[in-house]
């Protein structure tokens, strides 16, 4: 069992294996950190933490003297209220008006399994639970504090449940779902940033005293900002230096936050974010906070991402099915936009043959009376004018050609102009009586409402019960505004978009359950919600609307820094580009779209015979790495955002290698040629040293330690945004 409990000093020590978590519970009963880094042998550390006086930081009541302030201790899960005046990570009102908390330690738990949390997506398996239930001794309210233990991911899950036993009604204005304190300021703080069409991209500050925060207040996880920071030391890069990176398993508004206070500690948490945010908690009832996923890594931010991408592989719900290969999907999108019949899709179909590719997903425009983005969302019925026949005469010209079939659906959204919503204008997110905004002309569904959840669970599963659908392009093209349900009393609006989010769980916890066939691709204006949360129910996630090969190198290498690359879908698209109007050789889009989940977002018809003869090759040749892509480890070689091409080095570079280190595949893309530039070395990573590969691109055989330390040479390029692979065979 990697954990241990040493009662002599009530410490706690959790280990992975490579790292180690330690608190402790003090005198007086708090729960303070101790510990997180580099694996130790068990050990009392309690000589690390000397106490120190400080003006104006109150003593708790009872201390033994004038140095003992929580203000001045490593909190392991802070309050409201005490004398801490940092951010706390628990946050509740009484009905006095109170808002007054003392957690206190009253007993723990170490089981071998891991529960579920009731309503919401997390990790499963594990090798360990500690759970340590927290008390106010003078209120009763208390709060179970869970940590699961993943020791080959070098990963810590956590979560929290708020139990009211005061015997009245609490509200829960703040509840975190993990608070760490680290002693010391001395770190680059990195977060994920964006906006639709650019996320994820990668931006790296030194951290300042004072609060400095990533948030979400959209309703969803959002293109702007992503549930995920990390606190990198200075010297930190893919190889070498600490990391600590913390995710949430979560798809609605959050906060990720590092508070540095006057003595230098910093406090990082992330959770719920309590903006807008108020749950009215009756006697007897819990609340359980989303679980976050934590991780150190001692060798940089490549070690840090593949710890994520192993504990996401490994018991992240869907994402663990990497049994099947991942479909090479082809879209009709922009092949035909809403214009389209029967006899279009058919002859998309048919064209298809020979190219390799396994599954056609129709996209928007199949329902309802639609024709454009302004109708019909809701109608979740068959557009008999485009489809007389409904959609079985497609799916069965798929059959006949090698294919599978999808479908596109949003879900989630309706417009004013469609049945449901002249049947049911209060199902919409906003507030009679007011003018409320739209966006893409359409509204958000309330699916804290259980009668639109079961409408939904009953339309869209008719859907995939009557038709042989393989895939599933969930799409979410608006984010939340004007946040008021008719559905809930006065009291309980500030509950609106948690309740939303877990009206979404439960709907695709049905839907994923009842049609365990279909692959589920979920998608938000591209990337506006890639997060674990929707992982847990859809595998993959198109990345972003911005197919350009060139943009999505900074969008996918940001996107790998916390999710597995074959959960990112990725398709080769026509040029000029739809977003950028930039014009990519065929082998570069190809290359960079197949170190994900691969496809197409083009017009078969309007191929040349060289462009089929390019798709033909490059579908095989994924095939062919699919299960690298899939499950193989993850190494960034040169990044995308510290490109200078004066220097020569405008340009980006991966790999996947086979957990065995047997098989690997690199690939790399120079951005924009210069003149007279040097020769670019690019050094490989994870292969075995003593082993020898052969690269079959260049007909040689090369030792791992060449490859890994010497490097490779790339060519110089006469043109901009080549790109060029290398595929590795362990020979010996």
């Amino acid at each position: 069992m990697p954990i241990s409990y040493q009662s002599e000093t009530r410490t706690f020590q959790l280990d992975t294996a490579h790292t180690s978590y330690i608190l402790r519970v003090y005198d007086g009963g708090y729960l303070f950190h101790e510990y997180w880094g580099r694996r130790l042998r068990p050990v009392d550390l309690t000589r690390l933490h000397r106490a120190y006086g400080s003006g104006f930081s109150p003593n708790w009541p009872g201390a033994p003297d004038r140095e003992h302030s929580l203000d001045l201790f490593p909190a392991e899960y802070p309050v409201y209220g005490g004398g801490d005046y940092r951010a706390p990570a628990l946050e509740a009102a009484f009905p006095d008006g109170s808002r007054l908390l003392d957690l206190q330690y009253v007993s723990h738990t170490i089981r071998p399994d891991k529960p579920a949390l009731p309503g919401l997506p997390s990790l499963d398996g594990g090798d360990g639970t500690l759970e340590i239930t927290l008390a106010d001794p003078t209120n009763g309210l208390k709060a179970v504090v869970s940590y699961t233990v993943y020791e080959d991911s070098d990963v810590i899950a956590r979560h929290a449940r708020i139990v009211n036993d005061t015997g009245e009604t609490v509200r829960v204005n703040r509840a975190l779902s993990a608070s760490v304190d680290l002693p010391s300021m001395d770190y680059d703080m990195i977060g994920l940033y964006g906006a639709h069409t650019r996320e994820r991209q990668v931006e790296r500050v030194p951290l300042r005293h004072g609060m400095q925060a990533l948030e979400s207040r959209r309703g969803a996880s959002s293109h702007q900002m992503n549930p995920f920071l990390a606190l990198a030391a200075p010297n930190a890069d893919e190889t070498t230096g600490e990391v600590y990176g913390l995710t949430l398993i979560y798809s609605g508004n959050f906060i990720a936050s590092a508070e540095v206070d006057s003595f230098n500690v910093t406090r990082v948490q992330i959770g719920l974010n309590p903006f807008d945010f108020s749950w009215k908690l009756e006697p007897g009832e819990t609340f359980t906070a989303p679980e976050a996923v934590l991780t150190y890594s001692a060798e940089g931010l490549g070690r840090m991402s593949r710890n994520f991408h192993r504990v996401f592989r490994g018991h992240l719900g869907r994402v663990k099915e990497t049994v099947r290969p991942n479909p090479i999907v082809i879209n009709n999108w922009e092949a035909t936009y809403f214009d389209f019949d029967e006899e279009k899709l058919c002859a998309l179909i048919e064209s298809c043959k020979g190219l390799g590719i396994d599954t056609f997903v129709l996209d928007d425009g199949w329902f309802g009376h639609r024709n454009d983005d302004t109708t019909s969302l809701g109608d979740w019925f068959i557009n008999r004018k485009k489809l007389p026949r409904g959609l079985k005469p497609v799916i069965d010209c798929c059959h006949a050609n090698g294919m599978n079939f999808g479908l596109w659906f949003e879900p989630e959204m309706v417009s004013e102009d469609s049945e449901l919503y002249r049947a049911h204008p209060d199902w919409a997110i906003k507030k009679e009586g007011r003018p409320f905004c739209t966006g893409r002309d359409q509204l958000v569904l309330d699916l804290s409402r259980p009668e639109v959840v079961a409408y939904l669970k009953e339309t869209i599963g008719g859907i995939l019960a009557e038709n042989d659908i393989f895939y599933v392009k969930w799409d979410m093209n608006r984010h939340i505004t004007d946040q008021y349900s008719a559905g809930l009393p006065a009291d309980r609006q500030p509950e609106l978009l948690h309740r939303y989010m877990l009206g979404l769980y439960s709907l695709l916890d049905d839907l994923t359950s009842r049609f365990p066939q279909v692959i589920f691709e979920g998608c938000s204006g591209g990337g506006g919600r890639f997060d674990a949360g929707l992982l847990y129910y859809m595998p993959q996630v198109w990345t972003s609307d911005d197919s350009d090969a060139i943009e999505r190198l900074k969008i996918q290498a940001g996107t790998s820094m916390v999710y597995p690359p074959r959960c990112m879908t990725a398709h080769v698209s026509a040029v000029p580009n739809h977003q950028v109007r930039r014009v990519t050789p065929f082998r570069t889009r190809g290359l960079v779209a197949m170190s994900a989940s691969f496809g197409y977002e083009l017009n078969p018809l309007s191929l040349s015979g060289e462009e089929r003869a390019a798709i033909a090759e490059q579908t095989a040749c994924y095939r062919r790495v699919n299960n690298l892509v899939a499950a193989g480890d993850f190494y960034r070689l040169a990044s995308p955002f510290e490109g200078d091409a004066a220097a020569g080095a405008d340009d980006a570079a991966w790999m996947f290698v086979s957990p065995d280190r047997s098989r690997a595949f690199a690939v790399y893309v120079r951005r924009l040629t210069t003149p007279a530039g040097p020769a670019r070395v690019i050094r490989l990573q994870g292969l075995d040293p003593d082993a020898v590969y052969h690269i079959d691109e260049l007909d040689g055989d090369f030792g791992g330690d060449e490859l890994m330390y010497a490097g490779l040479a790339t060519p110089y390029f006469m043109a901009d945004f080549e790109a060029l692979s290398f595929t590795l065979t362990r020979r010996v």
